[in-house]
């Protein structure tokens, strides 16, 4: 499938990421040449989504080991494992940041009699690989995912899951976007997201920018929506998927999963293996973000609310496993029972 938006590259020496913080009036890059500039870029949401979170924590990484290489063995090694704590502290739900991390942190291991330099270009390769894989990861889920859409539908998403998330062309939009070059007429309706609006400010113009019909509801608007008869399929995409099929996602997914079930209305969350923590049994060991509270009390900058008032922020929730219909991907679709053969 052709590649709709670039969401970060890696330039040899530095992180180029598309700013997602100043979508949609202003699409610009910018560079991160640092781990402590990508880590502030993955807090403030500069780049965000599961995905893009893991390989960027990961070129992160790499930026910190490229900068010490040339510095005397024990140093180079400290201040791998200074890194390391680093920037997993960024995020504490996102799997795809551990998963990536952790790579890199078995490639310094496991090649620590090797120099410095050496082990940096492993790194490198590594980081490479695993920008490769989410490209075919990406594709892989539209694949598989596009077989669950028939011409006509109409289909909800929350949040943002698509090429923005990724390297490649999405998780939740991965399946739209391929059914909608296949010629299947069908229309997306986007939640909004508060509190920081990915649906409203990401899904609507990743969609607008590939031609796509869609339309954008509040969040508080779904379940009437499906009583009307209007919605056929949800697909959302995920953060962090423990062994039972627990799903943690965007704050509000597991309001929509409960909708959807209420109205027999098939509910899927797509999302690459890497996403799939099977060192936790359920969804209760999941840790959620909480965010500050300005992004509740601020929309744009301008505040909505009294001053000095409590704000309950968390940043995700989880949806259980008895509330999805499947996981749609790179291996194929399986129901939350099925997931013992996805197991490393």
């Amino acid at each position: 499938m052709k590649q709709i938006i670039r969401t970060l590259e890696w330039k040899k020496n530095y992180l180029e990421i598309l700013d997602q913080s100043s979508l949609p009036a202003i699409e610009r890059y910018i560079n991160l040449r640092t781990i402590e500039e990508v880590y502030k870029a993955i807090k403030t949401l500069k780049i965000r989504g599961a995905p893009a979170i893991g390989l960027a924590a990961s070129f992160g990484l790499l930026l910190a080991a490229k900068k010490v290489y040339k510095k005397e063995r024990n140093e180079f090694f400290d201040t791998m494992k200074k890194s390391i704590k680093f920037i997993k502290g960024c995020r504490p739900t996102a799997f795809n940041l551990f998963y990536g991390v952790d790579r890199l942190q078995s490639i310094i291991e496991n090649n620590s009699m090797l120099t410095p330099s050496e082990i940096v270009a492993k790194m490198e390769d590594e980081c490479k690989k695993m920008f490769d894989e989410d490209l075919e990861s990406c594709s892989a889920i539209a694949k598989h995912g596009e077989k669950l859409i028939k011409n006509g539908m109409r289909i909800l998403t929350h949040c943002n899951a698509g090429a923005l998330a990724t390297s490649g062309i999405g998780t939740a939009l991965a399946p739209i976007y391929l059914a909608s070059e296949k010629g299947k007429d069908l229309t997306v309706f986007v939640d909004e997201t508060r509190p920081v609006l990915q649906g409203a400010r990401l899904t609507m113009w990743e969609l607008k920018k590939a031609g796509i019909k869609s339309i954008l509801i509040c969040d508080n608007m779904a379940g009437f929506l499906m009583k009307q008869g209007k919605i056929d399929l949800v697909i959302t995409g995920a953060d962090r998927i423990a062994r039972n099929g627990d799903t943690a996602n965007k704050i509000g997914t597991y309001s929509v999963a409960v909708l959807a079930k209420h109205h027999k209305i098939p509910f899927y969350v797509a999302a690459p293996f890497s996403t799939f923590d099977f060192s936790l049994s359920d969804g209760t060991r999941i840790p959620i973000e909480h965010r500050d509270g300005e992004e509740i009390e601020c929309i744009m900058g301008k505040r909505i609310t009294p001053t000095h008032i409590y704000v309950y922020n968390p940043a995700f929730d989880i949806t259980p496993f008895s509330l999805i219909a499947g996981f749609i991907t790179e291996k194929g679709i399986f129901s939350p029972s099925d997931l013992t053969k996805l197991k490393k």
